[in-house]
């Protein structure tokens, strides 16, 4: 655990949360645009994300070499070095209106990302008491998910600024809406490179580890991290299929303004940062407030697939001061998956990693892997959603998710190793 003053790596930390929210909330924008501009179907459209997500597992193991070798400072300056040039890939992809190559840059803005995760969340758990932990990351979720509340509102604002109904656009209009995406990413490459030079020649201290409890071999001795990845694999699959099909769905339903309504799942999930701010570890622990947030999912889920997609009452109750009250009900209760979503990663990370000592780059690569199921997950759910044709009703196949982390919480986490659980 670092000993001295958090104020620094905080504040650096702070920044790079928000443009982790920043480039992975700009996928539920990119989604309903793409699949848009290039003709795509539900399932085809949902490649976007796995591209993205898949990253996380492909390079997650390689990274936590890289860290080793490298130390966690220059990881992230690595990790910004990575994003850069899966931004600027989005040039040669717009240009040419090519699916592949959009799916290239983002799997390369993933690989990125995974060396900045990888090395960004032990900071986080590990600069301050292991009980408060989830407290610091709701923090950090605060200024993430801000990010994700603006960038849909951006990216409908400056891509569709001056056009009128989409739905007349001739296919020379719509390649040069595409190219339309150029500039976004041009300043985020730039935003990134500053990025680096601030990481690397701050004051940003190394990571320095206690002795670890206990003396196994590999990472997969330790049930509590296992676990811990296969509930925040449930998890991530969930919270981007409430991010990220939110657009997709409405689009479905003819909703105006599809494009911006991840910021509403978004949100949502800033309330939820800031009851886990507010309230953890005071008044709330660490295991309640996952025992919580599933249980409230599956309630919110159940909302999604028996509401109105005509009615407003729900809507209005939650939106009618916003000016967006005309949200079918359906729409609103997806956005507050965000609300149950918000505290699950603050809560899983403490209560795996504690403990961990030396094999915590390890640790936190196999929780990294998880993000897996950002990729796998809304796959699946768009497979489903193809063959069903009932977007609403497929969004129940979730309580699966809510299901393993609620597990968790009551019992995984508690897991100390593999012989005491099979003696139990």
């Amino acid at each position: 655990m670092y000993k001295k003053s958090s104020l620094v790596p905080m504040i650096i930390m702070g920044i790079l949360f928000f443009i982790f929210g920043f480039v992975t909330w700009l996928n539920g924008s990119l989604i309903p645009f793409l699949k848009f501009i290039l003709d795509l179907n539900e399932f085809e459209a949902l490649f976007v994300t796995f591209a993205f997500y898949i990253a996380y597992t492909v390079m997650a193991l390689p990274m936590a070499f890289v860290l080793e070798r490298t130390g966690y400072k220059n990881g992230m300056a690595l990790g910004l070095g990575v994003m850069v040039i899966g931004s600027l890939l989005f040039i040669p992809a717009a240009t040419s209106a090519d699916f592949s190559l959009f799916l290239v840059a983002l799997f390369t803005l993933g690989t990125g990302l995974t060396i900045l995760q990888t090395a960004s969340n032990p900071y986080i758990v590990l600069v301050g008491p292991i009980e408060s932990a989830a407290m610091r990351i709701s923090i950090m979720g605060l200024i993430n998910k801000s990010a994700g509340v603006l960038v849909p509102i951006l990216f409908t604002a400056l891509i569709f600024s001056g056009l009128g109904s989409t739905e007349t656009l001739s296919q020379v209009e719509i390649d040069t809406l595409a190219q339309r995406l150029i500039t976004p990413y041009i300043i985020m490459a730039v935003v990134l490179t500053g990025l680096i030079a601030l990481v690397k020649f701050s004051s940003l201290p190394e990571l320095e580890f206690e002795g670890d409890d206990y003396d196994r071999g590999g990472i997969l001795h330790f049930p509590r991290v296992v676990l811990g990845a296969i509930a925040l694999f449930f998890y991530v699959g969930i919270e981007v299929i409430a991010g990220d099909t939110i657009g997709m769905y409405a689009q479905s339903l003819d909703v105006a303004n599809a494009t911006a309504l991840t910021s509403y799942t978004m949100v949502f999930m800033v309330i939820g940062y800031l009851i886990g701010v507010a309230f953890i570890p005071k008044l709330l622990s660490q295991e309640k407030a996952l025992m919580g947030s599933a249980f409230f999912g599956t309630l919110f889920l159940l909302g999604v697939a028996f509401s109105s997609t005509t009615s407003h009452t729900v809507s209005e109750i939650l939106w009618g001061w916003s000016g967006v009250a005309t949200l079918p009900d359906t729409i609103t209760f997806v956005a507050l998956l965000g609300l149950a979503n918000a505290l699950v990663w603050p809560t899983i990370w403490p209560l795996a990693l504690e403990g961990l000592g030396k094999h915590t780059a390890k640790g936190s690569a196999l929780l990294i892997m998880a993000i897996a199921g950002g990729a796998i997950l809304p796959l699946v759910f768009g497979k489903l959603s193809h063959i069903s044709g009932n977007m609403q009703e497929t969004y129940l196949y979730g309580i699966i998710c809510y299901f393993f982390i609620f597990l968790y919480a009551l019992k995984g986490h508690k897991i100390s190793s593999w012989k005491s659980s099979a003696n139990n």
